[in-house]
């Protein structure tokens, strides 16, 4: 039987901390339930536990991978192995459509493309809310 979705994140967080000797015990299901409103808000903060504050500190500085996804396509392995210098490969979404935003593999917003200082970012147009976040992260 395969570990549920819950448990699955559980472990990673579990495994992500045994690393750390010195990192606490944190009920990742007390964590991801957090209101980050609260957080947020300075005067409800101070109404926070020193153990609730410090299991908040412990995820805040968990580095997680962002990137954008500028579109996808399926092609055979034989196609694959066709590719070199100069192919083009056509993507599923058209031009002019923004970009997909994605933290570890999940979408949390979407973008347009910019440039600052001859360095690529992205402008975010439309961010999905915390609560739609948290629920894709279970």
């Amino acid at each position: 039987m395969e570990p549920s979705e819950d448990q699955k994140l559980a472990d990673e967080w579990a495994a992500a901390l045994g690393e750390d000797p010195d990192a606490p015990e944190i009920d990742v299901d007390e964590v991801m339930s957090a209101q980050l409103d609260e957080l947020e808000d300075t005067s409800e903060q101070s109404s926070l536990s020193d153990d609730e504050r410090r299991k908040i500190d412990s995820i805040l500085d968990i580095p997680v991978t962002i990137s954008m996804e500028v579109g996808r396509s399926q092609i055979s392995i034989r196609n694959l192995l066709q590719l070199n210098q100069g192919s083009v490969v056509e993507l599923e979404r058209l031009a002019g459509e923004s970009l997909d935003v994605l933290v570890n593999g999940t979408l949390i917003a979407h973008g347009e493309v910019v440039v600052v200082n001859d360095k690529f970012g992205i402008r975010l147009t439309d961010v999905i809310s915390q609560t739609e976040r948290i629920k894709k992260l279970r």
